[in-house]
Protein backbone atom coordinates (compact mmCIF):
# COMPACT_ATOMS: atom_id res chain seq x y z
CA UNK A 1 0.00 0.00 0.00
CA UNK A 2 1.36 3.15 -0.60
CA UNK A 3 2.22 5.81 1.82
CA UNK A 4 -1.07 8.08 0.93
CA UNK A 5 -3.15 5.38 1.13
CA UNK A 6 -1.82 4.48 4.18
CA UNK A 7 -2.07 8.15 5.37
CA UNK A 8 -5.86 8.48 3.88
CA UNK A 9 -6.67 4.96 5.65
CA UNK A 10 -5.14 6.05 8.92
CA UNK A 11 -6.60 9.81 8.79
CA UNK A 12 -10.17 8.19 8.13
CA UNK A 13 -9.78 6.00 11.18
CA UNK A 14 -8.64 8.72 13.57
CA UNK A 15 -11.83 11.31 12.32
CA UNK A 16 -14.75 8.30 12.51
CA UNK A 17 -16.90 8.65 15.47
CA UNK A 18 -17.06 4.59 14.93
CA UNK A 19 -14.35 3.42 12.05
CA UNK A 20 -15.59 0.84 10.07
CA UNK A 21 -14.37 -3.09 11.18
CA UNK A 22 -12.75 -3.40 7.57
CA UNK A 23 -10.54 -0.07 8.38
CA UNK A 24 -9.35 -1.97 11.42
CA UNK A 25 -8.33 -4.94 10.12
CA UNK A 26 -6.40 -3.54 6.92
CA UNK A 27 -4.35 -1.33 9.93
CA UNK A 28 -3.86 -4.42 11.53
CA UNK A 29 -2.40 -6.50 8.19
CA UNK A 30 0.19 -3.44 7.93
CA UNK A 31 3.34 -5.37 7.64
CA UNK A 32 6.72 -3.45 5.43
CA UNK A 33 8.54 -1.02 8.02
CA UNK A 34 7.69 1.67 5.85
CA UNK A 35 3.87 1.04 6.94
CA UNK A 36 4.48 0.35 10.44
CA UNK A 37 6.58 3.51 10.67
CA UNK A 38 3.28 5.15 9.38
CA UNK A 39 1.28 3.68 11.76
CA UNK A 40 3.33 4.22 14.76
CA UNK A 41 4.43 7.25 14.23
CA UNK A 42 1.00 8.33 13.75
CA UNK A 43 -0.29 6.73 17.17
CA UNK A 44 2.41 8.48 18.88
CA UNK A 45 1.41 12.18 17.69
CA UNK A 46 -2.02 11.38 18.95
CA UNK A 47 -0.44 10.34 21.78
CA UNK A 48 1.25 13.58 22.42
CA UNK A 49 -1.70 15.78 21.44
CA UNK A 50 -4.49 14.01 23.98
CA UNK A 51 -1.92 12.60 26.89
CA UNK A 52 1.09 14.78 26.72
CA UNK A 53 4.72 13.52 27.24
CA UNK A 54 4.15 12.18 30.86
CA UNK A 55 4.09 8.45 31.22
CA UNK A 56 2.04 7.33 34.34
CA UNK A 57 3.10 4.63 37.19
CA UNK A 58 1.05 2.13 38.68
CA UNK A 59 2.57 0.22 41.55
CA UNK A 60 1.72 -3.42 41.52
CA UNK A 61 1.00 -5.56 44.34
CA UNK A 62 -0.35 -9.19 43.52
CA UNK A 63 -2.13 -9.79 47.12
CA UNK A 64 -2.98 -13.25 46.45
CA UNK A 65 -2.56 -16.15 43.76
CA UNK A 66 -5.78 -17.98 44.13
CA UNK A 67 -8.49 -18.40 41.98
CA UNK A 68 -12.08 -20.03 41.29
CA UNK A 69 -12.29 -19.96 37.85
CA UNK A 70 -10.24 -22.36 34.58
CA UNK A 71 -9.60 -19.65 32.61
CA UNK A 72 -7.78 -21.57 29.38
CA UNK A 73 -4.94 -18.75 28.95
CA UNK A 74 -4.15 -18.82 32.63
CA UNK A 75 -1.37 -19.66 35.28
CA UNK A 76 -2.95 -19.46 38.04
CA UNK A 77 -6.58 -21.21 36.98
CA UNK A 78 -8.01 -23.23 39.67
CA UNK A 79 -6.74 -26.54 37.84
CA UNK A 80 -3.22 -25.71 38.39
CA UNK A 81 -2.69 -28.27 41.19
CA UNK A 82 1.26 -27.51 40.88
CA UNK A 83 0.83 -23.87 42.04
CA UNK A 84 1.85 -23.07 45.55
CA UNK A 85 -1.30 -20.84 46.66
CA UNK A 86 -1.17 -18.00 49.02
CA UNK A 87 -2.89 -14.71 50.33
CA UNK A 88 -0.68 -11.64 51.84
CA UNK A 89 -1.67 -10.70 55.68
CA UNK A 90 -2.84 -7.08 55.93
CA UNK A 91 0.42 -6.17 57.68
CA UNK A 92 2.55 -7.25 54.72
CA UNK A 93 0.34 -6.00 51.98
CA UNK A 94 0.41 -2.46 54.24
CA UNK A 95 4.12 -2.38 54.36
CA UNK A 96 4.37 -3.28 50.48
CA UNK A 97 2.30 0.03 50.14
CA UNK A 98 4.27 2.17 52.11
CA UNK A 99 7.34 1.24 50.16
CA UNK A 100 5.40 1.65 47.15
CA UNK A 101 5.23 5.32 48.57
CA UNK A 102 8.23 6.00 49.65
CA UNK A 103 9.13 5.58 45.97
CA UNK A 104 6.54 8.60 44.94
CA UNK A 105 4.52 6.74 43.08
CA UNK A 106 0.81 7.48 43.33
CA UNK A 107 -1.31 4.99 42.82
CA UNK A 108 -1.23 1.30 43.64
CA UNK A 109 -3.23 -1.57 41.92
CA UNK A 110 -4.39 -4.14 44.12
CA UNK A 111 -4.56 -7.76 41.97
CA UNK A 112 -5.56 -10.93 42.98
CA UNK A 113 -7.34 -13.99 41.03
CA UNK A 114 -11.00 -14.29 41.56
CA UNK A 115 -11.57 -15.70 44.78
CA UNK A 116 -14.98 -16.00 46.01
CA UNK A 117 -13.05 -16.35 49.67
CA UNK A 118 -11.68 -13.09 49.20
CA UNK A 119 -13.72 -10.92 52.28
CA UNK A 120 -15.40 -7.47 50.77
CA UNK A 121 -14.91 -6.05 54.44
CA UNK A 122 -10.90 -7.23 54.87
CA UNK A 123 -10.21 -5.49 51.46
CA UNK A 124 -12.63 -2.43 52.63
CA UNK A 125 -10.66 -2.23 55.91
CA UNK A 126 -7.25 -2.35 53.68
CA UNK A 127 -8.91 0.40 51.30
CA UNK A 128 -9.45 2.46 54.23
CA UNK A 129 -6.15 2.53 55.61
CA UNK A 130 -4.23 3.15 52.20
CA UNK A 131 -6.56 6.06 51.49
CA UNK A 132 -6.16 7.29 54.97
CA UNK A 133 -2.46 6.72 55.93
CA UNK A 134 -0.68 7.58 52.49
CA UNK A 135 -3.32 9.06 50.30
CA UNK A 136 -2.64 7.18 47.54
CA UNK A 137 -5.05 6.87 44.50
CA UNK A 138 -5.92 2.83 44.58
CA UNK A 139 -7.59 0.82 41.94
CA UNK A 140 -8.08 -3.01 42.51
CA UNK A 141 -8.91 -5.99 40.12
CA UNK A 142 -10.43 -8.69 41.55
CA UNK A 143 -12.69 -9.85 38.89
CA UNK A 144 -16.14 -10.36 39.17
CA UNK A 145 -18.38 -9.21 42.01
CA UNK A 146 -21.32 -8.48 43.36
CA UNK A 147 -22.63 -4.97 42.76
CA UNK A 148 -22.89 -4.37 46.72
CA UNK A 149 -19.07 -5.03 47.10
CA UNK A 150 -17.92 -3.07 44.30
CA UNK A 151 -20.47 -0.83 46.18
CA UNK A 152 -18.93 -1.15 49.49
CA UNK A 153 -15.47 -0.73 48.23
CA UNK A 154 -16.24 2.26 46.34
CA UNK A 155 -17.25 4.27 49.20
CA UNK A 156 -14.17 2.81 51.30
CA UNK A 157 -12.05 5.23 48.91
CA UNK A 158 -11.11 3.19 45.62
CA UNK A 159 -10.74 5.18 42.24
CA UNK A 160 -10.58 2.51 39.76
CA UNK A 161 -11.57 -0.75 38.81
CA UNK A 162 -9.98 -3.23 36.04
CA UNK A 163 -11.88 -6.29 34.32
CA UNK A 164 -10.21 -7.42 31.30
CA UNK A 165 -12.84 -9.29 28.42
CA UNK A 166 -9.63 -10.85 27.15
CA UNK A 167 -11.78 -11.01 23.81
CA UNK A 168 -15.27 -9.34 23.10
CA UNK A 169 -16.26 -12.38 20.77
CA UNK A 170 -18.68 -13.79 22.74
CA UNK A 171 -18.21 -16.77 21.22
CA UNK A 172 -14.55 -17.20 21.84
CA UNK A 173 -14.72 -16.04 24.92
CA UNK A 174 -17.42 -18.80 26.50
CA UNK A 175 -15.41 -21.11 24.21
CA UNK A 176 -12.03 -20.78 26.58
CA UNK A 177 -14.08 -19.70 29.49
CA UNK A 178 -15.23 -22.27 31.70
CA UNK A 179 -19.17 -22.09 33.90
CA UNK A 180 -18.37 -18.08 32.87
CA UNK A 181 -20.89 -15.76 31.10
CA UNK A 182 -19.85 -13.03 28.53
CA UNK A 183 -23.15 -11.17 29.44
CA UNK A 184 -22.12 -11.22 33.11
CA UNK A 185 -19.06 -9.77 33.00
CA UNK A 186 -20.37 -7.15 30.68
CA UNK A 187 -22.88 -6.81 33.54
CA UNK A 188 -20.20 -5.40 35.66
CA UNK A 189 -18.26 -3.26 33.78
CA UNK A 190 -22.38 -1.42 33.63
CA UNK A 191 -22.32 -1.93 37.55
CA UNK A 192 -18.86 -0.23 38.34
CA UNK A 193 -19.22 2.55 35.86
CA UNK A 194 -22.63 3.01 37.59
CA UNK A 195 -21.07 3.61 40.73
CA UNK A 196 -18.76 5.78 39.48
CA UNK A 197 -15.58 4.10 39.20
CA UNK A 198 -13.09 4.92 36.47
CA UNK A 199 -12.98 1.77 34.47
CA UNK A 200 -10.27 -0.11 32.59
CA UNK A 201 -11.00 -3.39 30.54
CA UNK A 202 -8.46 -4.95 28.15
CA UNK A 203 -7.65 -7.77 25.70
CA UNK A 204 -5.29 -10.26 24.94
CA UNK A 205 -3.45 -10.68 21.61
CA UNK A 206 -2.50 -13.88 19.97
CA UNK A 207 -5.37 -16.11 22.10
CA UNK A 208 -6.27 -19.18 19.78
CA UNK A 209 -9.27 -18.64 17.50
CA UNK A 210 -8.41 -14.75 17.64
CA UNK A 211 -8.53 -13.17 13.93
CA UNK A 212 -8.31 -9.46 13.09
CA UNK A 213 -11.47 -9.26 12.89
CA UNK A 214 -12.39 -10.28 16.43
CA UNK A 215 -9.44 -7.80 17.10
CA UNK A 216 -10.95 -5.04 15.87
CA UNK A 217 -14.48 -5.64 17.39
CA UNK A 218 -12.65 -5.29 20.90
CA UNK A 219 -11.05 -1.67 19.37
CA UNK A 220 -14.68 -0.66 18.20
CA UNK A 221 -15.86 -1.82 21.72
CA UNK A 222 -13.23 -0.01 23.11
CA UNK A 223 -14.23 3.34 21.51
CA UNK A 224 -17.95 2.47 22.35
CA UNK A 225 -17.39 2.34 25.76
CA UNK A 226 -15.02 5.13 26.30
CA UNK A 227 -12.94 3.30 28.63
CA UNK A 228 -11.04 5.18 31.01
CA UNK A 229 -7.96 2.52 31.00
CA UNK A 230 -6.75 -0.34 28.58
CA UNK A 231 -5.11 -3.00 29.07
CA UNK A 232 -3.88 -4.91 26.03
CA UNK A 233 -1.05 -7.80 26.23
CA UNK A 234 0.30 -10.94 24.27
CA UNK A 235 -1.17 -14.18 24.80
CA UNK A 236 1.74 -16.41 26.66
CA UNK A 237 1.15 -19.91 26.57
CA UNK A 238 1.48 -21.64 30.60
CA UNK A 239 2.89 -25.16 30.55
CA UNK A 240 -0.10 -25.47 33.03
CA UNK A 241 -3.27 -24.34 31.31
CA UNK A 242 -5.21 -26.04 28.40
CA UNK A 243 -3.55 -23.73 25.82
CA UNK A 244 -0.04 -24.73 27.16
CA UNK A 245 0.24 -25.67 23.04
CA UNK A 246 -0.43 -23.52 20.87
CA UNK A 247 1.92 -20.73 20.05
CA UNK A 248 2.75 -17.17 21.54
CA UNK A 249 1.61 -14.06 20.07
CA UNK A 250 3.63 -12.00 17.80
CA UNK A 251 5.03 -8.89 19.61
CA UNK A 252 4.22 -7.04 16.54
CA UNK A 253 0.34 -7.63 16.24
CA UNK A 254 0.32 -6.06 19.86
CA UNK A 255 2.30 -3.33 19.01
CA UNK A 256 -0.61 -2.57 16.22
CA UNK A 257 -3.39 -3.40 18.11
CA UNK A 258 -1.79 -0.83 20.84
CA UNK A 259 -1.29 1.82 18.35
CA UNK A 260 -5.04 1.41 17.12
CA UNK A 261 -6.46 1.88 20.07
CA UNK A 262 -4.83 4.65 20.80
CA UNK A 263 -6.12 6.27 17.11
CA UNK A 264 -9.18 5.59 17.66
CA UNK A 265 -9.54 5.94 21.81
CA UNK A 266 -7.62 9.01 21.85
CA UNK A 267 -7.14 9.90 25.43
CA UNK A 268 -7.45 6.52 27.18
CA UNK A 269 -4.73 5.84 29.63
CA UNK A 270 -2.87 2.61 27.67
CA UNK A 271 -0.13 0.89 29.54
CA UNK A 272 2.95 -0.83 27.99
CA UNK A 273 2.33 -4.19 30.05
CA UNK A 274 4.83 -6.06 31.88
CA UNK A 275 3.57 -8.92 29.44
CA UNK A 276 5.00 -6.77 26.80
CA UNK A 277 8.50 -7.21 28.45
CA UNK A 278 8.24 -10.68 29.24
CA UNK A 279 8.35 -11.90 25.13
CA UNK A 280 11.59 -12.81 23.55
CA UNK A 281 12.76 -9.41 24.35
CA UNK A 282 11.57 -6.23 26.23
CA UNK A 283 8.67 -4.81 24.04
CA UNK A 284 7.43 -1.81 26.25
CA UNK A 285 9.98 0.80 24.99
CA UNK A 286 8.56 0.05 21.36
CA UNK A 287 5.00 0.01 23.14
CA UNK A 288 5.38 3.68 24.63
CA UNK A 289 6.55 4.59 20.75
CA UNK A 290 3.15 3.42 19.60
CA UNK A 291 0.89 5.02 21.69
CA UNK A 292 1.31 3.39 25.45
CA UNK A 293 1.61 6.11 28.48
CA UNK A 294 1.62 4.29 31.49
CA UNK A 295 4.21 1.69 32.71
CA UNK A 296 3.46 -0.98 35.68
CA UNK A 297 6.39 -1.42 38.25
CA UNK A 298 5.58 -4.16 40.81
CA UNK A 299 6.12 -3.81 44.30
CA UNK A 300 4.87 -7.29 44.91
CA UNK A 301 7.18 -8.69 47.95
CA UNK A 302 9.26 -11.96 47.71
CA UNK A 303 8.21 -14.95 47.77
CA UNK A 304 5.02 -14.11 46.33
CA UNK A 305 6.10 -12.51 43.20
CA UNK A 306 7.23 -15.66 41.79
CA UNK A 307 4.18 -17.55 42.68
CA UNK A 308 1.86 -15.06 40.81
CA UNK A 309 2.61 -16.89 37.74
CA UNK A 310 -0.09 -16.12 34.98
CA UNK A 311 2.07 -16.63 32.70
CA UNK A 312 5.63 -18.19 32.30
CA UNK A 313 8.63 -15.55 31.85
CA UNK A 314 7.63 -12.83 33.74
CA UNK A 315 9.47 -9.98 33.62
CA UNK A 316 11.52 -9.17 37.07
CA UNK A 317 10.18 -11.51 39.41
CA UNK A 318 13.55 -12.37 40.58
CA UNK A 319 14.74 -8.50 41.15
CA UNK A 320 14.45 -7.03 44.79
CA UNK A 321 11.31 -4.81 44.96
CA UNK A 322 12.02 -1.10 44.07
CA UNK A 323 14.94 -1.93 41.22
CA UNK A 324 12.53 -0.90 38.71
CA UNK A 325 12.79 2.54 39.17
CA UNK A 326 16.30 3.55 37.66
CA UNK A 327 15.00 1.08 34.76
CA UNK A 328 11.55 2.84 34.21
CA UNK A 329 13.49 5.84 34.14
CA UNK A 330 15.84 5.15 31.28
CA UNK A 331 13.31 3.67 29.70
CA UNK A 332 11.38 7.14 29.56
CA UNK A 333 14.53 9.35 28.76
CA UNK A 334 15.39 7.17 25.90
CA UNK A 335 11.74 7.83 24.60
CA UNK A 336 12.38 11.29 24.64
CA UNK A 337 9.49 10.99 27.69
CA UNK A 338 9.12 11.77 31.07
CA UNK A 339 7.98 9.87 34.51
CA UNK A 340 4.97 12.02 35.65
CA UNK A 341 5.03 11.22 39.57
CA UNK A 342 1.12 12.70 39.37
CA UNK A 343 -1.88 9.81 40.12
CA UNK A 344 -2.74 9.85 36.32
CA UNK A 345 -7.15 10.24 36.86
CA UNK A 346 -8.68 9.71 33.78
CA UNK A 347 -8.18 11.80 31.22
CA UNK A 348 -11.88 11.34 29.98
CA UNK A 349 -12.51 13.99 33.02
CA UNK A 350 -10.82 16.48 31.31
CA UNK A 351 -11.34 19.02 28.22
CA UNK A 352 -8.84 17.83 25.34
CA UNK A 353 -5.71 20.23 25.74
CA UNK A 354 -5.98 21.30 29.45
CA UNK A 355 -3.01 19.18 30.18
CA UNK A 356 -0.79 19.10 26.94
Amino acid sequence: MSMSKISTLLDRIYESDLPSGADLEQALALENQAELDELFGFADQVREKYCGGGIFLRGIIEFSNFCDKECFYCGINKNNRKLSRYRMKEDELLKSVEYLASAHIKTVVLQSGEDQDLDPLWLKDVISQIKSRFGLAVTISVGERSAADYQLWKQAGVDRYLLKMETLDEDLYNSMHPKMSFKQRLCCLDNLRKLGYQVGTGNIIGLPGQSLKTISRDILFFKQGNFDMLGIGPFIPHQETRFSVFPGAQALLVLKTIALTRIVTKNTHLPATTALGSLDQDYRPAGLRCGANVLMPNFTPQPYRKLYQIYPGKKCIDEPVGSCNFCLESMSKENDRFIDYGQGDSLKLRKVGLNV
